[in-house]
């Protein structure tokens, strides 16, 4: 259980393949006009790297080393395929809007790098939730991206109207320029609120046990040694401490020395 929300987490949140990765850049700029879209490009990249994800795996001790990628990409291929008919005979709208960028699935970086970093060298089942978790985390990064332009570039969300009527669209969002806007302020915002934690991270390995004149941590370190009720998970780094306490030695060797 452990390790399928660790997979969850890690697609959806940790390493988010559109917001932290960065990848699948292709499909992310030029469908996302409209939330609907989004969604569709999403759920259908999701869908091709689940299954992918659960295949490779199953076979990854009888595809040769060798000629892993070429057989990853034909068992991609055939995915998208499949998906392809499917969409054109009973999502027909949907189909028209992705257009080129379904066939193109099967050269997304998101499920060829799955299935080279994770798929083939894990068991079934983690490789079936790392295929969940970054689907689910590139529908919902789609599916906000989306939103956001059809919101202010159309005034309607999901096709419903949603601006007042006094409200004029900003049509420049929803044109090529707008989606790296939207992308650029939706990456900004989720570093701006992840980074507590990257902050706490970089104290715990900087420390030097000089909290007077540190302040990374909050003086987290000086407070668990005078309150250990007050203790608090950041550790110092040994290495980092030794490295701090260096330059104090040689001057005291310099001192000896002009002594002698």
């Amino acid at each position: 259980m452990k390790t399928v929300l660790e997979r969850l987490y890690n697609g959806i949140i940790k390493e988010n393949p559109t917001f932290v990765l960065l990848l699948g850049m292709c499909p992310t700029l030029a469908v996302t006009t409209s939330a609907i879209n989004g969604v569709g490009m999403g759920l259908s990249a999701a869908a091709v790297l689940i299954m992918s994800n659960l295949i490779i795996s199953a076979l990854r001790k009888v595809i040769p080393g060798g000629v892993r990628m070429p057989a990853y990409i034909v068992i991609v291929a055939t995915l998208v395929t499949i998906l392809q008919m499917l969409l054109q005979a009973y999502v027909p709208s949907i189909y028209e809007a992705l257009g080129l960028y379904i066939p193109l699935i099967v050269v997304n970086c998101i499920i060829l790098g799955r299935a080279e970093a994770y798929a083939g060298k894990n068991k079934v089942l983690p490789s079936l939730f790392d295929g969940v978790g970054m689907g689910l985390g590139f529908t919902l990064a789609l599916t906000i991206i989306g939103s956001v332009r059809e919101l202010f570039g159309n005034g309607t969300l999901f096709g419903l109207k949603i601006m007042p009527d006094a409200y004029v669209p900003v049509s420049i969002i929803v044109l090529a320029p707008g989606a790296f806007f939207v992308l650029g302020l939706l990456v900004a915002a989720r570093n701006k609120l992840m980074s507590p934690e990257k902050k706490k991270k970089a104290a715990a390995a900087a420390c030097s046990m000089n909290c007077a004149s540190c302040g990374l941590c909050g003086g987290a370190v000086e407070s668990a040694e005078t309150d250990p009720a007050k203790a608090s998970p950041v550790k110092a780094d040994p290495a980092a401490t030794a490295r701090a306490a260096k330059p104090e030695n040689t001057e005291i060797k310099k001192e000896e020395g002009n002594d002698k």
